[in-house]
């Protein structure tokens, strides 16, 4: 059996070569820094190093944990992920669905060009149009609304808490929709036309071909992205929410894991306080991955 193994492995030297630099590039900025880690087990000291820092076991845990502001950090991150996923995954998917059918080649690539846009401008780009358009100064949403006799006079939205996680999610949707459906695009581009002939020749609408073959074919697909919506359930934003969630007056809604492992952890340096927390964040996160993908497993389609 060894036998085989390495005979099968040179027999593809040249496959495994073109395997090898990624496999590298992921052990050295993947594993290797694993060893930090054990900064969340420590009090760790920049002078000291890893090796002389003292050690004080589950300290750093229990201090998070019994941080009054626990909870309203938690559910925060677990409330705009729930969000995102609700409204943001199923976005894509309805796009690739309505441009499949769109047969005006022309139309169908400036829509498509329209929505990928969004996708290669960075955080700060949308934070600062996002900022634009709901200005109290010549925003074009207060403009809008005051102009449809809506409001009597202009509102600040990012300074409001109950309208914050309504931007975030519209944001974030306006952001990833048309890049998103690229793969369900394809996804749907691989399905057999004859399926649709059978179809149609069945006396089915274009709106039953949709739910009988589009939508059936492109389950395992969407079913593996969904395993891994779930698993980044506690990853509810970095960069949107540190630069939309800015103002104090937002913390108790926009102040999510990340941006309190940035705000106390990093800028306060307390590196093992801060690794402690990414190290929570991080289990549960692998074991939400692992229960979603074991109950996809049951239906049939799974990561492994």
């Amino acid at each position: 059996m060894e036998k085989k193994w390495i005979h099968r492995y040179f027999a593809q030297w040249d496959l495994q070569m073109m395997v090898l630099p990624a496999i590298l590039l992921v052990g050295i900025f993947s594993y290797i820094p694993m060893y930090g880690i054990l900064m969340a087990f420590q009090q760790y000291n920049i002078f000291e190093g890893m090796t002389g820092s003292p050690w004080i076991g589950f300290d750093n845990f229990r201090r998070f944990f019994s941080e009054p502001r626990f909870w309203e950090i938690l559910r925060n991150t677990i409330m705009i992920s729930v969000l995102k996923i609700a409204i943001c995954f199923p976005a894509p998917i309805l796009l690739a669905l309505m441009l499949n059918e769109v047969k005006n080649v022309a139309f169908k690539r400036v829509v498509q060009t329209i929505t990928y846009l969004p996708h290669f401008l960075s955080w700060v780009i949308v934070a600062g149009v996002t900022m634009s358009i709901l200005s109290m100064d010549n925003g074009s949403l207060n403009i809008a609304l005051e102009s449809l006799n809506l409001i009597d006079e202009p509102i600040n939205f990012l300074s409001i808490p109950r309208y914050f996680w309504t931007i975030i999610v519209t944001t974030n949707l306006w952001k990833s929709i048309g890049f998103g459906s690229i793969v369900y695009m394809a996804a749907i581009a691989g399905i057999d036309p004859q399926l649709y002939e059978a179809a149609s020749l069945d006396g089915a609408t274009k709106f039953q071909q949709v739910f009988l073959i589009t939508l059936p074919s492109i389950v395992p697909i969407i079913t593996i992205f969904l395993i891994l919506e779930i698993g980044n359930l506690l990853n509810a934003g970095f960069e949107d929410l540190l630069l939309l969630g800015s103002n104090p007056a937002l913390r108790n809604v926009a102040d999510v894991i990340d941006t309190y492992v940035y705000r106390v952890g990093i800028s306060n340096s307390q590196y093992s306080y801060a690794t402690a927390v990414g190290l929570f964040k991080a289990v549960i996160s692998v074991t939400l991955l692992s229960g979603a993908n074991f109950f996809a497993r049951k239906v049939g389609h799974s990561l492994w």
